[in-house]
């Protein structure tokens, strides 16, 4: 019993010493504020934080020496830059329009330390003169290349339609360059349809700079898809040309029209033609005329020398170019010349701009075609094409545009007006629907 006893006792006081002991409140970590650190603003291998940032443009009357003396450099100081850095970049030659970008001290004194000349999005050249060592060299902006599909439909024009895609002229140059000798732009009748795979360029990602190489593209004109392709057939060379789904050459000799977009053909060749204005008399027509808007750019269809640009009678200004032995080609009422005798021409150079000299109602350009010493239809003659494709070629052609002709194939196309509205009914067509 007594054992029992001076049990129940301790197990009393273990109980009563729980009871009473008091539990420490759980301790809770302190909050500590996270510090965001902002990133660098590096540029032009500058930290733009360290400075005073002064964008700006060039305007009209000013110099590289006006420019640095508004920001707190002396002439002597100037004079000194100038010399320096001649060699690498003639000060003289900055131009109005272009911006800048002057980076100068964070300090009362404000003095500009680094000039920074804009030839383009891409392409700057820095100068800096914040040291005892004056520095001038070319600087890159970082770009990245996106590969882009899109597909139209036209509904007016080639330019116009990709311009509803929100693509400029540039594109729209490009592809009407590589379809030059085959298709003509002027002639792309309502729901042709094209899809075109290229790549467009970006700095940071968001700034569009350009594009790049137009890799596939295919045009469904009259019913036929013709299918152009980027490849270098000869690697040696590194020459670079389009082709067609049959290995065929897009290049021909000569190109199918003087102006690249935006004409018509008001007269053709025609050695029957009657003019009322002479009294309804025959008056052959030995060229064809491309109607466009005055100071349109005239291009040589083919490569050549110029051997006549001059401005005489009836013809006005014009330039004549001899391809070869054989055939020769003459431009005429042209508002200005941009070549002289003895220049070598490239296919597709400007030589001159449509314009109303000599005989003429309206501002086009007369193009004539000379065969042999003759001048004959161009569009009737059966033109020499560039050297194909060697057979032995080709079976490598077929792998490499494999894979390109099933991307082309699967880019969807926008729908034709007819089949939006089958698509999205009226309400008219839908309540006929439901009561049927």
């Amino acid at each position: 019993m007594k054992a029992n006893y001076y049990f129940y006792i301790l197990l009393l006081t273990i109980f009563l010493f729980s009871s009473c002991k008091q539990e420490k409140p759980e301790e809770t970590p302190e909050e500590v504020a996270e510090v965001v650190v902002p990133e660098p603003d590096i540029r032009y291998g500058f930290n733009f934080d360290n400075y005073k940032v002064i964008n700006d443009t060039i305007k009209s009357g000013e110099s590289f020496g006006i420019i640095l003396d508004r920001h707190h450099v002396f002439y002597p100081k100037i004079n000194e830059i100038s010399t320096t850095i001649k060699d690498t970049f003639d000060v003289r030659k900055v131009r109005a329009g272009k911006p800048y970008t002057i980076l100068a001290s964070k300090d009362t004194s404000e003095i500009a330390q680094v000039f920074i000349y804009k030839h383009n999005k891409i392409e700057s050249t820095v100068i800096n003169f914040q040291d005892s060592i004056i520095k001038a060299y070319r600087y890159k902006q970082p770009v990245r290349i996106i590969e882009r599909e899109i597909s139209g439909r036209i509904i007016d024009n080639f330019s116009q339609a990709l311009d509803t895609l929100g693509y400029g002229p540039t594109l729209a140059n490009e592809v009407a360059d590589i379809y030059s000798w085959t298709v003509d732009f002027y002639r792309l009748q309502k729901d042709d349809t094209f899809k075109i795979v290229f790549e467009q360029k970006f700095i940071n990602d968001t700034v569009p700079v350009g594009y790049g190489k137009v890799k596939a593209a295919v045009f469904n004109h009259k019913s036929n898809d013709l299918y152009a392709y980027r490849y270098v057939a000869d690697s040696i060379k590194g020459d670079v040309d389009y082709y067609d789904d049959e290995a065929g050459l897009l290049r021909r000799q000569f190109l199918k029209s003087p102006i690249k977009f935006q004409y018509r053909i008001s007269s053709r060749y025609n050695l029957r033609r009657r003019i009322a204005l002479y009294g309804n008399k025959v008056r052959p027509h030995r060229g064809t005329d491309f109607a466009a808007a005055y100071g349109t750019p005239i291009m040589t269809t083919a490569s050549g020398t110029v051997v006549e640009s001059a401005r005489r009678g009836g013809n006005g200004n014009y330039v004549k170019v001899k391809h070869n032995s054989t055939y020769s080609t003459q431009y005429l009422h042209m508002k200005r010349r941009k070549v002289r005798v003895g220049d070598y021409v490239k296919q597709g150079d400007i030589i001159g701009w449509v314009g109303m000299t000599g005989n003429t109602s309206g501002p086009h350009v007369c193009y004539r075609f000379w065969k042999n010493g003759r001048q004959v239809d161009p569009f009737r003659q059966k033109l020499p094409t560039a050297k194909p494709m060697a057979d032995s070629l080709k079976p490598k052609y077929f792998e490499f545009i494999n894979p390109l002709r099933k991307q082309l194939d699967n880019i969807p196309l926008p729908l034709k007006n007819e089949e939006i509205k089958d698509e999205h009914p009226t309400t008219e067509e839908q309540i006929i629907a439901n009561n049927n």
